[in-house]
């Protein structure tokens, strides 16, 4: 790489993206420094529900290089919260990530220093952003804090705790499954201050040990807001404390197609969404006229493999029994990055009473409990879970001292997060985003994103122009709208990761097609081990 100086670089988060940030840039030559604000290694898996599992089969969520141990069997597809830890942990004293990690450092802000303008307006004249870090550029300030002299302190000086760190190039790696919280608004005389019980959020419980938190709920109604996994997980921990005197009620606003497993009759769902044809059933951005075509006259295809998904969950799952048949299509959900795994025995609790479904499209609170809009009876409940999920977007922006960047980050809430290849703002220098995009497998997409990034500091490759940046990123956005659409979310590639990859890989000058012989290319689904090395 052309550069006068050693490049230095920062990642900030040591969950799973930013231990494979870190893998990768120690693999270029780099010697990164990542700031985690906790005590260990593994971000959401460090603190969470008790029960929880992995949702994603296991064959996909796995790293290309290290495969799961043998004390986890094949035969177990969604091993335990505290088995992915294990592995993480395995993981990253196997590639010696460790020794590079500031633990308790927690990174307040960073601010773009450039010696050659005064404000960050002016990068919106860029010609080019792929201008490698050298002598002549900026760099980034960061201030962190030392987060275990805080705890138990009341009197602890906040500016003598703050250290500041410069540095040419970072990678934000904080996730967006934590810490900012995504509450509801309700008008002041229907939000949780009328109500007499308690409000608290999915992150508080999480927050509480496990043994804390079943001492927490039991005895007590619990009414959790909320149909995704954290919502069902905690609903069925509740069950365990209370069974069915005090059923557990969950509020939904929609129905969705939860999973009972990922073999739909037997058949691998990896074979109707995570290969080469399954692709050509969509419409992708930047395909081409022939590609177009295709999309076009297999889309009858893309709605027989959904109602073909949909048969088998309703013969698995008593859905409309319980009248929880969704009324949009199982590919509009999978392509919302929305799928999740029920948990077990969830409907037998249904059945038996310990927990009530009930829909609710809006509510609010009274002093007894809640108020469903069009109910003139209030619901009675002693606590309620907002299982809401969390503001990613307010996260990424709060780190970021200039209101410039700030506003560009987080963009148009109407679009796609703008960022190029899911990863670079083509606004902002010298700084890369790792894991806040979401896909059906969270780690394989990330260790894509940071191979690619770390070829990019290596000067493998050059980005396009801004302009050429931010038109690629309005095609994905018309593909997420699209293919999800009135669950739409603004960072979700969703079942795409061929025609993704494909793109990382011609900008690394790898190639892109990983398999042999041509039936294997177009119908064998691709997993992490398909991009084990380099294959030219």
């Amino acid at each position: 790489m052309a550069s006068e100086r050693e490049v230095s670089v920062a990642i900030i988060g040591a969950g799973i993206s930013g231990l494979l940030a870190c893998k990768y840039a120690l693999s270029k030559g780099f010697h990164p420094i990542v700031f985690e604000s906790r005590s260990r290694i593994g971000g959401v898996w460090t603190k969470t529900i008790e029960t929880t599992r992995l949702q994603t089969p296991k064959p996909l969520y796995q790293f290309s290089d290290f495969p799961w141990p043998s004390t986890v069997p094949d035969s177990e597809l969604f091993p335990h919260h505290h088995q992915v830890l294990d592995y993480v942990e395995s993981y990253a004293r196997h590639f010696d990530l460790v020794k590079h990690i500031k633990f308790h450092t927690r990174v307040c802000s960073i601010h773009y220093q450039n010696p050659s303008h005064q404000t960050d307006t002016t990068y919106g004249s860029w010609a080019l952003w792929g201008a490698l870090p050298s002598a002549s550029s900026g760099q980034w300030k960061l201030v962190v804090q030392n987060t275990s002299t805080q705890q138990g302190l009341s009197n602890y000086n906040q500016e003598e705790e703050e250290e500041v760190y410069v540095v040419d190039f970072v990678i934000l790696c904080i996730g967006r499954f934590s810490e900012v919280p995504n509450m509801p608004e309700f008008p002041p005389d229907k939000g949780p201050n009328v109500f007499q019980g308690q409000v608290i959020h999915s992150n508080d419980y999480t927050a509480m040990d496990h043994k804390t938190a079943a001492q927490f709920v039991k005895g007590k109604k619990v009414t959790v807001v909320g149909f995704q996994k954290y919502a069902l997980d905690i609903a069925n921990e509740c069950c365990n404390a209370n069974g069915v005197e005090n059923p557990c009620t969950v509020l939904y606003r929609n129905a969705r197609w939860t999973m009972p497993d990922y073999m739909p009759w037997g058949f691998s769902i990896a074979y109707l969404y995570l290969n080469r044809f399954s692709e050509l059933l969509v419409h992708k951005p930047g395909e081409g006229f022939v590609l177009g075509l295709l999309s076009t006259m297999l889309s009858p295809l893309r709605w027989a493999f959904s109602k073909f998904v949909e048969s088998h969950i309703k013969n698995k799952l008593p859905l409309e029994k319980h009248g929880m048949v969704p009324k949009h299509r199982f590919h509009q959900e999978i392509n919302a990055c929305l799928i999740a795994t029920v948990p077990e025995k969830f409907y037998e609790r249904v059945e038996e009473g310990s927990i009530i479904l009930k829909k609710a499209p809006s509510f609010g609170f009274c002093k007894e409990g809640i108020v469903i809009d069009g109910e003139d009876t209030p619901m009675s409940t002693d606590l309620v879970i907002l299982a809401t999920g969390f503001r990613g977007d307010q996260k990424l922006k709060d780190l970021f001292v200039s209101p410039t960047f700030k506003d560009y980050i987080v963009g148009d809430p109407n679009s796609a997060l703008p960022l190029y290849r899911e990863c670079i703002h083509p606004r902002i220098p010298q700084l890369a985003v790792i894991g806040f995009s979401e896909s059906v497998s969270n780690l394989y997409t990330s260790e894509m994103r940071c191979r690619w990034v770390s070829e990019l500091l290596a000067g493998t490759f050059k980005l396009p122009s801004i302009k050429e940046m931010e038109e690629d990123v309005a095609k994905w956005d018309e593909f997420k709208k699209r293919y999800s659409g009135q669950y739409y979310r603004r960072s979700c590639i969703a079942a795409l990761h061929v025609w993704y990859n494909d793109q990382l890989c011609k900008d690394m000058g790898l190639n892109p097609k990983r398999k042999k012989g041509f039936f294997a290319e177009l119908f064998e689904p691709y997993g992490p081990t398909d991009y084990v090395s380099p294959k030219e």
